[in-house]
């Protein structure tokens, strides 16, 4: 009797059918387990590390804020302006210019362009960012609450996760991955994270900052991992490796880092 209990608290808690076992519902991928095990890490932004972002390209989404610098000039313009989803802004009787795709001095040169246009009088323009909506991270997997996440910039993995809630009791904490968007025929840059030594010993070696468009991926442990029969790792292992593989040539620094020398593995598939 004793044993059949036991049997469907490890049901319940693991996820498993009576009539077989369930796959794990977020599983890494064998190639993406393969990246985070090969390779040096590159020289990328930690936790005691960081560096500034790229400069802030607008997209729609945004919004901004175009003021006159001229406290006596006659040129009125609308206050809070939303990046439209055509990539505009609207300047009222000054049209609808583009600035999508631009930085914030590269847009405010374009509107005192386009006001100066239309007025005779000589007129100064301010443009500031005052909404961040299209800089964003992902956080999949298991955790409480998975879902986009805004980018300030200073965040790390591990605030990633703790906005996300924290990990859930199926997570596999020792495969942790952060995976940085890439161009379809581009480099595939894989970052292995130390969740137990970030946390338990402050190791800030696989502590990322994390840039616009990371995706924190955190998969399901296995059967035997949920019962505490899987394997155990002495120590971090392969986890503090970074991988960045490249389908054709040799792959460029990451977010502008100088990055070390590395064997680039062809993508599955690709012609050497």
């Amino acid at each position: 009797m004793r044993r059949v209990v036991l049997l469907l608290v490890v049901v319940s808690q693991t996820g498993c059918s009576l009539f077989g076992l369930q796959p794990p519902r977020y599983k890494l991928l064998d190639e993406a387990k393969a990246f985070r095990e090969q390779t040096p890490p590159p020289p990328v932004p930690r936790e005691l590390a960081k560096q500034p972002l790229a400069p802030f390209v607008v997209e729609p989404g945004d919004s901004l804020l175009v003021q006159v610098a001229n406290a006596d000039s006659e040129v009125r313009l609308p206050g809070d302006q939303p990046v439209l989803p055509d990539g505009t802004i609207e300047l009222g009787k000054y049209g609808r210019p583009v600035v999508s795709g631009k930085t914030v001095p590269e847009i405010e040169a374009v509107v005192n362009q386009v006001v100066q246009a239309g007025e005779k009088e000589k007129v100064q323009l301010t443009v500031r960012l005052i909404g961040r909506q299209s800089k964003v991270f992902y956080v999949v997997g298991e955790v409480n609450a998975p879902g986009a996440y805004p980018l300030a910039g200073r965040e790390t993995v591990l605030d990633g996760l703790m906005v996300a809630g924290g990990l859930s009791r199926q997570a596999d904490d020792r495969n942790i991955i952060v995976s940085r968007p890439t161009q379809p025929d581009g480099c595939r840059v894989v970052l292995p994270v130390c969740y137990n030594q970030i946390v338990q010993l402050g190791d800030t070696a696989s502590n990322y900052q994390l840039q616009p468009g990371d995706r924190i991926y955190v998969p399901s442990a296995g059967l035997m991992e949920s019962l505490g029969l899987g394997k155990k790792a002495e120590t971090c292992g392969p986890c503090v490796k970074a991988h960045v593989s490249c389908g054709t040539g040799a792959c460029p620094p990451p977010t502008g880092i100088p990055l070390a020398p590395v064997l680039a593995t062809p993508a599955p598939g690709a012609v050497p």
